[in-house]
């Protein structure tokens, strides 16, 4: 059996994180993002309503490259994707931070919030210490990532409680059954991987088959493995407003323009289903 990526990927966290506390300690990386937060005007934008708010509800992800997939964009640039994204229509962008697995940075969501960004940011990486989020926050990062899947119940309750203590939300990451019972922690958006972390096998049915299983009022996410615009159309129709995607877009050579088409075509077949459903209205 193939090893478990996500055990891996964890296993280095551990140690990555502990190398940073000793070049940069907590308390000293504490008193940086808490100067930071004194001298802001506003908060970081909230992920949640702009999702909620959204007819998209695309979440663009700057993503280049992956342990199963390699490079998928190298060359890709954060001073250029993340901007493009939001003038072809993103609702908010997530950025893979994570370096030795997906080639991100720190420092990409950084360059663009100084460039201008103002959408949502979700600081994507598998965060597992407190340290992270004060790295998310100091970088301009509106949003977290907890993956169900790396943390207990305990854990998981604990970071998202000192995540809304630094003023950022919280995008829960669950994949199968037992996982959505972390919804209960109250995150501020529910996501469902379709993506399974440990095969990096992808079933967009992953997001059908526990739907149900999250709260009405929460803000529901499918993320991973969307490439057709009619899927996201019907995902709105099962309570999902947020549509995670990075890849089909970031293989391209305009991750931009892709987003721009994909959203035109998601215009078109929003259309298509009401001329549909007010032909059939007992469907």
């Amino acid at each position: 059996m193939a090893k478990d990526i996500l055990q891996e990927i964890v296993a280095y966290k551990r140690i990555e994180v502990a190398e940073m506390k000793k070049t940069l300690p907590m308390c000293d990386l504490e008193q940086q993002v808490s100067q930071i937060i004194s001298a802001e005007s506003v908060a970081p934008p909230s992920m949640r309503q702009a999702l909620l708010d959204s007819e998209s509800g695309i979440i663009a992800e700057f993503k280049r490259r992956s342990p199963s997939k390699g490079w998928i964009n190298q060359s890709a640039e954060a001073a250029v994707v993340p901007i493009s994204y939001e003038k072809a229509g993103a609702s908010a962008v997530s950025i893979l931070t994570d370096k030795r697995y997906f080639g991100g940075e720190d420092a990409f969501v950084a360059e663009a919030r100084q460039l201008g960004l103002k959408l949502p940011v979700l600081y994507k990486n598998f965060v597992i210490d407190e340290y992270q989020l004060l790295l998310a926050r100091r970088c301009g990062a509106s949003a977290v990532l907890l993956i169900a899947a790396e943390l207990t119940k305990t854990e998981c309750g604990d970071l998202l409680r000192k995540a809304h203590g630094l003023g950022l939300e919280v995008l829960l990451e669950m994949h199968d059954e037992h996982e959505t019972e972390y919804a209960a922690l109250g995150p501020d958006m529910c996501g469902i991987n379709n993506r399974h972390l440990g095969t990096f096998v992808t079933d967009v049915n992953t997001s059908f088959q526990l739907s149900q299983l999250l709260p009405d009022n929460t803000c529901k996410v499918s993320e991973s493995g969307i490439s057709n615009p009619e899927t996201v159309c019907q995902l709105r129709e099962m309570g999902f407003r947020g549509f995670l995607i990075g890849e089909h877009f970031m293989r391209t050579t305009n991750p931009g323009h892709a987003l721009a088409d994909f959203i035109r075509n998601m215009q078109s077949s929003q259309i298509s289903h009401s001329i549909h459903s007010s032909h059939n209205p007992h469907q």
